[in-house]
């Protein structure tokens, strides 16, 4: 199974982890948010690492009350099911209005990702 990524936004995503490296911007805003319909996850992604593209950085928030910045590992995204069995979809209507860090704060306080 693979994620319902666009080779548009697999390319976004890719850009912004070679700008990293390079030491470009380090607060981007999420190119994607993916979520589990079943299972209260949810991810808000804005980078893959150039070296290794089945890593990706975010916002990774697993339903227990405690979301965090780190890396997660694209296939093992691919593979996570929910309660009845649903993968990881995207998130078609998200637009990103604040940067990463911004989303993490809020989520600190809400104790979940607020889009």
């Amino acid at each position: 199974m693979t994620l319902p990524l666009s080779d548009a936004i697999r390319a976004e995503l890719l850009a912004n982890g070679k700008k990293t490296k390079a030491g470009g911007d380090h607060d981007l805003r999420p190119v994607v948010k993916l979520f589990t319909p079943d299972a209260n996850c949810t991810w808000l992604l804005t980078e893959i690492d150039s070296d290794d593209p089945d890593l990706a950085f975010g916002l990774c928030d697993l339903g227990l009350g405690y979301p965090e910045l780190g890396l997660v590992s694209l296939a093992a995204l691919a593979s996570v099911r929910g309660r009845f069995g649903l993968p990881v979809e995207r998130d078609t209507s998200f637009r990103p209005n604040r940067t990463l860090n911004a989303y993490a704060d809020a989520a600190s306080d809400a104790g979940r990702i607020v889009t």
